[in-house]
């Protein structure tokens, strides 16, 4: 182990369409040969499970896979840095899984991720139905690089920081 734990968690409701895109990135990623320090969970929509694995999981790094609507090609594939010192804690919701909810919560218990980063997918549509649409479908495998590119990098990182 190089020291830096690194958090992949999928999330999404597999009921709703596009929604599903993390779930099945996640899935993709438990089956790939990762290092021993990135762990990959599908955390569908358990958004309580979710913060408490960040608060206690000791990651030095987080990676939230989610389809993310942002006005975008559905299929188009984003990865976003928020800005966490604008977070606002909220009241914690057993039954929504929003990273903007999981990640207030996570704040409301005085906690704050030490680096987060997000890999999204422009839904074509999260209404009911299962399934992913041909451009969510479709962007899996470049998803799955991507996040394996930014496991990469925040592990180089790391090694070059002597973490």
């Amino acid at each position: 182990m190089n020291g830096k734990r690194i958090l992949v968690a999928g999330i999404g409701n597999i009921f709703l369409g596009d929604d599903a895109f993390g779930v099945e990135v996640a899935n993709r990623l438990a089956n790939d040969n990762l290092p021993e320090d990135v762990a990959v969970v599908d955390f569908g929509i358990r958004g309580m499970h979710l913060a408490y694995e960040m608060l206690d999981g000791g990651y030095e790094a987080t990676v939230l896979v989610d389809a993310v609507p942002r006005g975008g090609a559905p299929g188009s594939l984003y990865l976003i840095e928020p800005d966490l010192t604008s977070l606002e804690a909220g009241p914690a919701d057993a039954h929504t899984m929003s990273p903007r909810a999981v990640l207030g919560f996570v704040k409301a218990l005085g906690e704050t991720p030490k680096r987060l980063l997000i890999v999204g997918c422009e839904p074509a549509s999260v209404e009911e139905g299962m399934g992913l649409s041909p451009p969510v479908a479709g962007a899996i495998d470049e998803a799955v690089r991507l996040v394996r590119e930014v496991i990469h990098r925040e592990l180089t990182e790391a090694s070059a920081q002597g973490v």
